[in-house]
């Protein structure tokens, strides 16, 4: 008998193949692009997608060194987009090498797997911005004197390290798009992170687009103290869940940071610049000192926080009812159940014999003779 050919179906490639995939092509992109350095007819290209550009040297005198300033323009896009490639990488470095290993440890729900995730990229990625952040601010002068916030603008030119720092957190923001679909977000929590990852890319990319990164910089770097805090209380949460001290010093910090951003808000678009000495709209000096721009800017900023502290005052307030819940003891009813006839009369009798009920002795039936 001739043995018979059984008909092979095709492959399925599972999801995490797929995600590994296209991880080793984003990889295999970006090490092109450096190769690319080694070639003189493609490095060109490759400069304009790894190195900072607009590079603008100023001097002051003739014996000082020339102070090194860049300015922002169209190709800033190739390098934002060179960047964001390297931050997949490491994003899909950190989930393998780090957080998997975590989870398997912990034996996670599916629920709390998507949000350990979440906690575990963002706040490895708020530590390192705000450490970064932190150390830019500690050679500038206006985090000493908030009048330089506005005071000769537009501050068209920037140190390499601010203009780098934005570039990085445009990239990181623009990263986390794609990464909605690698890492198997849920439908239900894909709304809530578009939010907030469209309102991130919105005031970073305005703040750097308008010349405003003196204001922009003092804001996130205390921002992202608070979200490392609130992403780290998370973590020690799904470890062991009677870790929620930090939740409070988050909550507290949370309401000082809201306070703040407006506090400098309002000064520098309510008070500072509309007493700046040149006022006017040039796109070619970068200067965007108009009425309309700043009541845009001062709104969006304005909502931006109201709906942070609607989302803060709900989160807050269905903790509050959770814990009265669980205060409140449970009131034991005891109810008698009546037995019925049938009941009442099988419990009278135990293996054929009539029982008692109450130490009485049962009725002798009187025999009747036909």
């Amino acid at each position: 008998m001739g043995l018979r050919k059984k008909n092979k179906s095709p492959p399925v490639l599972s999801h995490e193949f797929v995600i590994q995939n296209h991880a080793d092509a984003v990889s295999c992109l970006a090490m092109g692009l450096l190769l690319g350095l080694m070639f003189e007819v493609t490095s060109k290209y490759a400069i304009m997608f790894i190195t900072v550009q607009y590079n603008v040297t100023n001097t002051t005198d003739d014996r000082s060194d020339p102070v090194h300033f860049y300015e922002y323009g169209p190709k800033d896009m190739a390098t934002i987009i060179f960047y964001m490639l390297i931050a997949i990488i490491l994003h899909a470095v950190i989930q393998e090498y780090i957080l998997d290993k975590i989870n398997r440890r912990l034996h996670l729900s599916k629920t709390k797997h998507s949000k350990f995730n979440e906690s575990g990229q963002l706040a490895f990625f708020y530590l390192f911005s705000f450490v970064w952040g932190a150390s830019i601010l500690s050679a500038e002068e206006f985090t000493t004197n908030p009048t330089l916030l506005w005071k000769d603008y537009p501050h068209s030119h920037m140190f390499f390290q601010v203009k780098f720092f934005y570039i990085c957190q445009i990239a990181y923001w623009l990263h986390a798009l794609p990464e909605l679909y690698f890492q198997k977000i849920r439908k239900e929590d894909i709304p809530r992170q578009l939010h907030y990852i469209c309102l991130y890319i919105a005031h970073i990319a305005g703040a750097y687009i308008l010349n405003l990164q003196r204001l922009g910089l003092i804001l996130l770097v205390p921002h992202y103290l608070v979200e490392l805090i609130f992403h780290a209380s998370r973590l020690f949460y799904f470890s062991d869940e009677n870790k929620q001290k930090g939740f409070t010093l988050w909550a507290l910090l949370f309401v000082m940071a809201r306070l703040l951003t407006l506090t400098l808000s309002v000064l520098t678009f309510g008070f500072g610049l509309t007493k700046a000495e040149n006022p006017g709209f040039s796109v070619a000096e970068g200067n965007f000192n108009i009425l309309t721009i700043r009541i845009s800017c001062l709104a969006a900023i304005c909502l931006t926080q109201a709906w942070m502290m609607w989302k803060f005052i709900n989160f807050q307030l269905k903790k509050w009812r959770e814990h009265v819940q669980n205060q409140i003891p449970k009131k034991k009813t005891n109810i008698k159940i009546k037995p019925t006839k049938k009941e009442s009369c099988r419990s009278n009798f135990v293996n054929g014999t009539v029982k008692s009920e109450e130490g009485t002795s049962p009725r002798k039936r009187k025999s009747k003779f036909l």
